[in-house]
């Protein structure tokens, strides 16, 4: 099977693995998907992941976060998708949940949240909201 949007099945990975309480879920990496997952984990969203090599593309695995049994990621959504790319100016960037959320947003300095990129003036593509 072909992964047309890695980012987006990772999404589902992980809201579908929250959904079934699971505490350890693995999804497929990319550079991309690294630099995403350190963002949640920087942002408490995510305990830790690790990185397992095997000889093909690689495979991330994700400890989840709990806190008195709830999800510390309520939802997380793919907004940008390759059928219609979401672009915002530097003066245009999203507020998530009134700032309790974060967007990620792909800049020209690489993946950054929402509040970095307006302490840094840029714009770009809006890969997702997390909350």
């Amino acid at each position: 099977m072909s992964r047309t949007d890695l980012i987006a099945d990772v999404f589902t990975i992980i809201r579908n693995a929250i959904m079934a309480k699971k505490d350890v879920v693995d999804i497929p990496v990319s550079n991309t998907i690294k630099s995403i997952l350190e963002i949640l984990k920087k942002e408490e969203y995510i305990e830790d992941f690790k990185i397992i090599e095997d000889k093909k593309q690689g495979t991330a695995r994700v400890h989840l976060k709990y806190s008195a049994g709830r999800p510390a990621i309520r939802n997380i959504r793919r907004v940008s998708r390759s059928g219609l790319r979401v672009y915002v100016k530097r003066d245009k960037i999203p507020v998530v949940i009134r700032g309790k959320g974060i967007a990620i947003i792909s800049t020209s300095q690489g993946i950054v949240t929402d509040k970095q990129a307006r302490e840094k003036g840029l714009g770009g593509e809006v890969i997702g909201y997390i909350w």
